[in-house]
């Protein structure tokens, strides 16, 4: 039985969700999270999802059809990691679920500084997940997520 891996698709930008439908319906697992964000223009407010990962798709397949991605229009490209795609684990993709799933946003901390090391806890069979504060601003952090290869936005 071939192993099956998760992978990170870069596609264009604000097309995530419909390479996402694309890839789903050539029969490729994929997974593109997205969140739902109130967005100020000056005449209104609106609510609008938009995706965790921008210009992002995570697409689950074997190493042999990695190729088969690239028959759905909006695919720009592999992810690369030290010159091999990135590939992510299957207990990251589940935490990224449950997060999403428990609408977790909040990290409980003091105080937050660049370079500071965080712990998020509590996402079902996954104890924890650590990642290093890159940037603060106002009531939010960019955590780097090294396991992943990506920065994580959070409210705090």
């Amino acid at each position: 039985m071939q192993q099956l891996n998760w992978y990170v698709i870069i596609t264009k930008p604000r097309s995530e969700r419909k390479v996402a439908d694309r890839l789903s319906a050539i029969g490729i697992d994929v997974y593109c999270p997205i969140k739902t964000e109130m967005r100020q223009w000056s005449d209104r407010k609106k609510k609008v999802e938009v995706p965790v990962l921008p210009s992002m798709v995570l697409v689950k397949l074997a190493d042999k059809d990695r190729n088969r991605v690239f028959e759905v229009t909006g695919v720009v490209r592999y992810l690369f990691w030290l010159g091999e795609p990135a590939v992510v684990r299957e207990e990251e993709i589940d935490v990224l679920k449950k997060a999403m799933d428990s609408g977790l946003n909040i990290v409980e901390v003091d105080t937050i500084k660049v370079g500071d090391m965080i712990e998020i806890e509590g996402l079902g069979s996954v104890k924890k997940e650590k990642g290093k504060v890159k940037y603060v601003s106002g009531n939010r952090c960019w955590v780097v997520l090294e396991s992943l290869g990506y920065v994580v936005t959070l409210d705090i």
